[in-house]
């Protein structure tokens, strides 16, 4: 098969990383990649919003499937655009529908689509300019700490919490008003706060059946112990040690099976992976967003631990026969640690050579490109704020830590920072 994966960043990466190791696969593609894809595929030097640009590829090449990995195509109907084109409408597109794509690019979509499949979640309103004092005066009734969501789509930081009241009215005014988040602060969510424990849990569906992968925790702050800034993410853990049996077993029932069937039941088309947000309060499982696509970066946890061939998996979603296909989970742990730019999620530095990557480096760890690319000499230079997560196995947590963060310190770029709390959190759980 000839595929294409729209995206450039350490998901992409490893979902290109992965679908490589299929005999099912004879060409693989990259829009637009990064330096890291360059080795295991063609980088394309598309944009993965210029449909038409694509669509001429596909075309031209003859390509027999599209997955498609960060949101804005989702959401801006890239599974429509290839459905009602005549000449593309044979090619297998892993991805939702644009009305689908909706549960992650409107929080109000999502949360009124929870409340009408009875999926637990936080209680909420929504608001705009014209219900301004509407917010304030919800503010006032609420306990700290205060969560507020833009509704649209912030490149996963469209979320405060914030623990003085007055500050929370400063910051929706500058959401509403000022434009903080342009677009997507148009409208907000202001919810009551979820007191627990995050993870993430993320299926394979064709809109009917699903089948589950593994199970994620990410670490969303720039600094240790989880202060700072939010960003993308700046590492993960896979398996989350709480996420027993029982526990997982109230996922599937109250969350996972009631959002396909939703998703059925409501004729929304959907081919693809849903990311479950969750919270586990007291050992039950809410659900605090839904995302249309692998999480970035907990695919670089969880992709390495699918054992079979995902390339098969995505073709029977694509026919609708999720039901057919076989996930297997490789028992040890994987442990991610992303190393980024400097100054991230806010102003920082590009183009800053990247050494070590080929250097002693255990065979049981992976190095997932994110913001990379190669510069007119050749050289592998940073291009982003996150630049590279490092994924590691090992039969126990600790292990999979260790070696990611030997690997680390092999890996040098002017202004390299990274966490170095990724997963230690959770050591005494395992």
């Amino acid at each position: 098969m000839k595929v294409l994966i729209i995206g450039s960043g350490g998901r992409e990466h490893a979902l290109g990383w992965k679908i490589a190791q299929s005999n099912k696969l004879s060409k693989l593609f990259f829009a637009p990649g990064n330096a890291g894809t360059e080795a295991i595929g063609k980088n394309l030097p598309i944009d993965p919003m210029d449909f038409e640009e694509i669509k001429t590829f596909a075309i031209e090449v003859e390509l027999d499937m599209i997955i498609v990995g960060p949101e804005q195509p989702l959401v801006a109907g890239i599974f429509d655009f290839f459905k009602n084109d005549p000449y593309l409408k044979n090619v297998k597109v892993i991805a939702p529908s644009k009305i689908s794509a909706q549960l992650e690019g409107s929080k109000q979509f999502a949360k009124q689509f929870m409340a009408r499949h009875n999926i637990p979640t936080a209680a909420y309103q929504s608001f705009n300019k014209v219900s301004f004092n509407g917010a304030c005066k919800f503010i006032d009734e609420l306990k700290p700490p205060y969560v507020i969501k833009v509704d649209g789509l912030a490149a996963g930081k469209g979320v405060l919490i914030l623990n003085d009241a007055e500050n929370a009215k400063e910051e929706i005014k500058s959401i509403l008003f000022e434009e903080k988040f342009g677009a997507a602060g148009k409208r907000i969510i202001i919810e009551e706060f979820l007191d627990g424990i995050e993870l993430s849990v993320f299926v394979l569906t064709d809109g009917k059946d699903y089948i589950l992968l593994p199970e994620a925790k990410d670490y969303k702050r720039i600094g240790e112990g989880d202060t700072g800034l939010n960003t993308g993410g700046m590492g993960s853990i896979s398996p989350v040690p709480f996420a027993s049996n029982k526990f997982m077993t109230k996922v599937e029932e109250k969350i996972i099976k009631p959002t396909v069937k939703g998703i059925y039941k409501e004729g929304m088309k959907y081919f693809g992976f849903i990311f479950f947000g969750l919270m586990n309060v007291n050992g039950e499982p809410l659900v605090i967003e839904y995302n249309v696509r692998l999480g970035d970066p907990e695919a670089q946890s969880v992709i390495p631990r699918i054992k079979n061939d995902l390339l098969k998996a995505l073709i029977l979603t694509s026919e609708g026969k999720t039901s057919e296909a076989n996930i297997r989970y490789d028992s040890r742990c994987v442990a991610t640690v992303v190393m980024a730019s400097n100054g991230y999620p806010e102003s920082y530095s590009v183009d800053k050579q990247i050494t070590g990557l080929d250097s002693d480096i255990s065979e049981n760890t992976m190095i997932f490109h994110a913001g990379t690319k190669l510069n007119k000499k050749e050289q592998i230079v940073s291009s982003g704020g996150r630049v590279l997560a490092v994924s590691s196995y090992g039969k126990h947590l600790i292990d999979a830590i260790a070696l990611s963060y030997k690997a680390a310190k092999k890996i040098k770029f002017d202004g390299v920072v990274y966490r170095k709390d990724i997963g230690k959190d959770l050591l005494s759980k395992y």
